[in-house]
């Protein structure tokens, strides 16, 4: 119920509203982050944009709306989508094998224990499909099993660097996938959810059935026709100013606009974490999704594959296996599932259920909650504060539950 008196904007109390830049405005002064841009749209319309703290701490450079973010996995819902215009098209099924395109992946052996021996393998009772990737269900990836040195290793720069990944293997795709079809699989196709590997293979799947390197191929089939004029694997000169220091643990600086790692073209462009993107690009991603794969009348995707993409296709058993060694994502899938690329809320709350999702671990993460008309975005410059898709800080928290409290509809 309304108050009588009160100021509505597009459903949100403005009082509400003005309590969501504040706890923002708290954690920087803090000292808890460095700094932040949120911004929320409902009903197609920009509600609200904060910009808070320092891009560049020491500098004393402010942030801005326009500030370029290491969006990390928040890379991989652009990936599957991208793969997902493919299906549209009729170059490749959902449900298809891959080893046309990936003889690396084909013929494979699975470990009978994912923690056990390499050595102690059987055949594959099926080809990895298409959906498999998507899912992350082909059968390797970061988490439990006893792979998860190798897996990890192979982490590509410049996000290896990032995260601090010590022994990270520098590779070219072609090798890349190579020496990952060297590996075993830990778990038959469909059976085991890990996570982060197959978006990379995504990635060099999506080029090799284009004939296109893999950013020309996201660039031409999602972040060009949505008007995504800041998200790429590389930041040019003409734009590094505006893009902001990467921050540890105590605001030690990780990566900075002057040297940064993201200057260069990688040697393998992740699909799985490499881009670098602004709040306002990814909200025409984020919008683009529960408007039916369309946004300002360009059509990405087809409603049919939009609406693939927010099931959740995890089983009974995989939604009570946790993925990650403990602390970690003990209960990530206890109200959540996992679509094409994204997780799915599935119990009703904040943010409601069939909201989807999926964060960065430098400190980024978006919503769209299809039930209330919502976008929103929160993207901040800190390393290691959202981990195995969790927040570690209170901020993620605190920020959406003011937001959902400002609604008045």
């Amino acid at each position: 119920m309304l108050r009588k008196g009160a100021v509505v904007v597009n459903g949100f109390s403005a009082d509400g509203l003005a309590k969501v830049s504040e706890i923002l405005e708290g954690y920087v002064e803090r000292g808890e982050v460095a700094g932040a841009v949120a911004l929320t749209y409902r009903h197609g319309e920009l509600v609200q944009v904060d910009s808070v703290g320092w891009r560049d701490r020491a500098g004393g450079l402010p942030m801005r709306r326009d500030t370029l973010f290491r969006i990390a996995s928040m890379t991989k819902p652009i990936t599957a989508v991208a793969a997902l215009t493919l299906v549209d098209e009729g170059l490749i099924g959902l449900h298809d094998p891959v080893d046309p395109w990936l003889p690396e992946l084909a013929d494979r052996v699975v470990m009978r224990d994912p923690d056990g021996s390499p050595e102690d393998v059987v055949p594959a009772e099926r080809p990895i499909t298409l959906e498999d990737l998507l899912t992350f269900r082909f059968g390797l990836g970061w988490g439990r099993s006893s792979l998860a040195p190798q897996l990890f290793a192979l982490t590509a720069d410049p996000i290896a660097s990032a995260i601090g990944v010590a022994n990270a293997e520098r590779l070219g795709p072609d090798e890349w996938l190579r020496k990952l079809g060297e590996l075993p699989l830990i778990a038959q196709p469909g059976a085991l959810w890990r996570y982060h590997t197959a978006s990379d293979v995504l990635g060099i799947l999506l080029s090799r059935i284009t004939g296109r390197p893999l950013e020309t191929v996201l660039r031409e089939r999602v972040m060009d026709p949505l008007g995504m004029i800041d998200t790429s694997f590389t930041v040019p000169d003409s734009k590094r100013d505006r893009l902001s220091v990467l921050y540890g643990p105590d605001l030690t600086e990780l990566d900075r606009p002057a040297t940064t790692a993201w200057s260069a073209e990688p040697l393998f462009p992740s699909a799985g974490a490499g881009l670098v993107s602004t709040a306002d690009d990814y909200a025409r991603f984020a919008r683009m999704l529960p408007n039916h794969g369309e946004l300002d009348g360009v059509r990405i995707l087809s409603p049919h594959l939009v609406s693939a993409l927010s099931q959740d296709r995890l089983t009974p058993d995989q939604h009570a296996t946790p993925p990650f060694n403990p602390p970690l994502g003990q209960t990530i899938w206890a109200d959540q599932g996992f679509g094409y690329g994204v997780k799915i809320q599935t119990t009703p709350g904040v943010p409601s259920a069939g909201t989807l999702s999926w964060p960065g671990g430098l400190g980024t993460d978006w919503h769209a909650d299809p039930e209330k008309n919502l976008v929103t975005l929160l993207l901040v410059q800190s390393a290691n504060i959202i981990v195995a898709a969790e927040w570690r800080s209170p901020l993620g928290d605190d920020y959406l539950t003011a937001l959902y409290s400002a609604l008045e509809d």
